[in-house]
């Protein structure tokens, strides 16, 4: 008689369960519920983001370069971001949940907006605060992306996948900037203090949003929840299993590529507002505008992803998305910027949904929350980088049009990345059982 043992993650992976439409959009329908919730309560979204970055510009008088030195800082947690997906891997395949997990870390952000709603508003005092809150949403971040990577894996919807956390990502994000932008003319003209407790008890709400969300338990995400989980190796072992991975080094270096963009954040609004004369209030119309934007490709990359390998949609997307950035050459307004922001976030949706679906797809077995942890932190670690390049060639270098040049260069070399994803991975499309 012999005692069956449980699956190991070294095994090849069960063939996908592909699910009708039905089912599909319950799960879709679950988890972009969850990602908004979430867009609102990030201490990183632009709901908090764009008011404390004007606070440091107007009420503490940084110049650009100390303002993108204060992001840089403030991020430091999200550059170890795999750590946290790390985390969430082994204790997930430990028999725990993701929706545990996000419980305990929604109920902790709230006693933490709550504490620092209550403190006085200085530049320590935020530094803490966000590095903080950011730690706290890491571990939310890590539950619900790798859930939803593992659930794109599982039945072979990545792309639809990277369709939905986009979009339910973006339409927050827009009405966060909005939001945002409105709060910084709040913040020239009231108390800072008593605009920031505002925003900090804003953020107490919405996160007891987010555990309330937890508390559902809809049997299409979460009906394995209780099932054997794989035997769990060494920790160095998963570590050596990511490292041989051939399929996420090319999508990981696309990411950092894509995200890097210097002159895009800090060098951009104070262009707007020094050469353009904008007020705080067209800056985050302008982010808003452009994530709007983005949405119209992500609805035809939902569609496309299925009809289309997604070794085609990575080419057309990134030799559409390299001039992304040229239309802000030829604007001589503030009300020019804000139309151009259009054709800029139109420009860079499909190779967004592309790069993420590829990133979907690559995430070794077991290591889902790893993977989309660490392309959260090369997001960050690329884009706040990519910031203080770009605030130096602002300063130093010629302005706004070297920063546009740079970008564009930066997006090209892409190019030279896409051959070096494994063919097997990217040869077919969403629905479509991947081949052996």
């Amino acid at each position: 008689m012999t005692t069956e043992r449980p699956p190991t993650l070294d095994a090849a992976p069960a063939a996908p369960e592909l699910l009708p439409p039905a089912e599909r959009a319950r799960i879709f329908l679950y988890m972009g519920g969850l990602i908004v919730l979430l867009a609102f309560a990030d201490p990183n979204g632009g709901l908090m983001d764009i008011p404390v970055s004007f606070f440091l510009k107007n009420k503490l008088h940084l110049e650009a370069s100390e303002v993108a030195t204060f992001r840089l800082l403030a991020a430091i947690p999200l550059y170890f971001s795999f750590l946290f997906g790390f985390a969430r891997d082994r204790w997930v395949l430990s028999g725990r949940s993701d929706r545990g997990l996000i419980l305990l870390c929604a109920c902790s952000a709230v006693a933490l907006y709550l504490l620092f709603a209550g403190a006085g508003i200085s530049y320590g005092a935020l530094l803490a605060a966000m590095m903080l809150l950011t730690c706290v949403f890491l571990f939310i971040a890590a539950a619900q992306s790798g859930l939803m990577s593992s659930l794109g894996q599982q039945h072979a919807m990545t792309g639809q996948a990277s369709a939905t956390s986009n979009i339910s990502a973006t339409l927050p994000a827009v009405a966060a900037l909005l939001v945002g932008g409105s709060f910084s003319q709040y913040l020239e003209s009231h108390d800072a203090s008593q605009a920031t407790t505002m925003l900090f008890l804003a953020g107490a709400a919405v996160s007891t949003l987010v555990a309330a969300y937890a508390l559902l338990r809809p049997q299409s995400v979460f009906g394995d929840e209780k099932t054997a989980r794989p035997e769990r190796p060494h920790f160095m072992e998963d570590l050596r299993r990511l490292a041989r991975s051939r399929a996420i080094r090319p999508a990981l270096a696309i990411w950092l590529l894509w995200n890097f963009a210097p002159g895009s954040t800090t060098p951009l609004q104070y262009h707007l507002q020094n050469a353009l004369h904008a007020p705080d209030s067209v800056w985050g119309a302008w982010n808003a505008i452009f994530a709007a934007s983005f949405i119209p490709t992500f609805i035809a990359y939902a569609w496309l992803c299925q009809r289309v390998a997604l070794k085609k949609l990575l080419w057309i997307g990134t030799l559409i998305a390299i001039p992304q950035f040229v239309p802000l050459l030829f604007v001589q307004s503030s009300t020019g910027a804000l139309i151009a922001a259009i054709p800029i976030g139109l420009l860079g949706g499909l190779s967004t949904g592309a790069y993420f679906d590829l990133i979907m797809r690559a995430c070794p077995p077991g290591l889902q929350g790893t993977v989309m942890m660490f392309s959260t932190g090369l997001y960050f670690v690329s884009s706040r980088f990519g910031d203080v390049l770009g605030t130096r060639l602002y300063d130093h270098f010629g302005g706004f049009g070297i920063c546009v040049a740079m970008i564009t260069i930066v997006y090209a070399s892409i190019l030279l990345v896409l051959p070096r994803i494994p063919d097997a991975l990217v040869s077919y499309a969403d629905g479509v059982s991947p081949p052996k």
